[in-house]
């Protein structure tokens, strides 16, 4: 069988971190958003999970994650951070696919939520405290536990940094 290699990168668009951040140090999780899109499966089922896409040529992990949230869900983001790789194999068309996908975290620059994209049926803003819950694929969760535990972190160098999400 044929044998294809193939790149994607994405990520979570990150808002509210250094606002998230309390008078003595600790982190409010509930305050930091996130945005995911949903797709409905061959069961009519709405499944939610990273924005991501194919790596174009001459493009790099941060371009195309840049690339792919802004055409999956209409938020500008500005990626700053590592999540983590997730490879898989699976057969389409007769040919047997490696799919290396890169994720990244990405600040909130601007933009407005839409689903204008037509393989996107919604997209919406959750709470970084709720992801796990909301992410259909367990290896996305598992990136969302890597997220979750870095952010208190990320939070504060953010609000040590001066930056605030744009408004």
């Amino acid at each position: 069988m044929e044998t294809r290699d193939e790149t994607s990168a994405g990520g979570l668009v990150v808002s509210g971190m250094a606002e998230a951040v309390r008078q003595n140090g600790s982190v409010n999780l509930a305050r930091i958003y996130v945005a995911l899109i949903g797709r409905i499966d061959r069961r009519g089922r709405l499944l939610w999970s990273m924005p991501k896409g194919h790596v174009e040529p001459g493009e790099n992990q941060w371009d195309t994650s840049r690339r792919e949230v802004w055409e999956e869900t209409g938020i500008y983001g500005e990626p700053f951070e590592e999540l983590g790789v997730i490879d898989y194999w699976f057969v389409s068309d007769g040919v047997r696919i490696h799919k290396t996908v890169h994720h990244n975290l990405l600040r909130y620059v601007d933009g407005v939520l839409n689903n204008d994209d037509p393989e996107v049926t919604e997209v919406a803003w959750v709470p970084i405290s709720e992801l796990i819950e909301h992410l259909a694929y367990a290896d996305e969760r598992k990136l969302a536990r890597i997220a979750i535990d870095r952010m208190p972190d990320l939070a504060r160098a953010e609000r040590d940094a001066g930056r605030v999400t744009p408004r």
